[in-house]
């Protein structure tokens, strides 16, 4: 593995209206953490009910994990808390980047916050562009990511939906997709 000193880091970006962005972004927090990485997991959307990728996380000395949202926002009668408590998550967020503690961050869900109108697409890409450490690698999840963060990206990947049980009546699958 590359010491800090040697790496580029990437930063990732994972949208689009299909499954699997927050998946394939847990795969790589992983594949991460197998090599030996320290690696910190913060969950924008996300409520506070277990996930079967959490309980798997606490099997490694070097993943640390934040579940900070308020659950299902789509589904608000609280707008004016899901902002604020947004905005407290970014806070948190940047300090753990800052912190120079972890190789990869992982802010699962933010693009959700951007697309809400809760943090700005440019804010978010110019801590990206002029804050983050050049060796850390930074993932970042959910529909819709502004275009600001897109440009700022390394590497950005569009899930796209073909199908969904959820579609046809079925509901999220312990052990699939939580």
């Amino acid at each position: 593995m590359k010491s800090r000193d040697r790496r580029q880091g990437i930063t990732l970006v994972h949208t689009g209206e299909g499954k699997g962005k927050s998946s394939s972004a847990l795969g790589v927090v992983f594949r991460a953490a197998g090599w030996g990485l320290k690696v910190c997991v913060i969950q924008y959307i996300k409520g506070k009910w277990k996930t079967g990728e959490q309980q798997a996380s606490e099997k490694f000395d070097n993943i640390e994990w934040h579940v900070m949202g308020d659950g299902f926002t789509w589904d608000t009668n609280n707008p004016e808390q899901d902002i604020q408590t947004s905005r407290e998550i970014w806070e948190f967020s940047k300090k753990k980047i800052l912190s120079e503690e972890f190789d990869l961050v992982l802010l699962d869900e933010i693009n959700y916050c951007s697309s809400y109108g809760w943090i700005s697409g440019e804010e978010i890409a110019e801590f990206i562009q002029n804050k983050k450490p050049s060796w850390m690698h930074l993932l970042l999840t959910g529909r819709d990511a502004p275009d600001e963060v897109i440009s700022a990206a390394d590497t950005v990947t569009e899930m796209g939906k073909v199908k969904h049980a959820f579609d046809s009546g079925i509901m999220a699958a312990q052990g699939v997709e939580f």
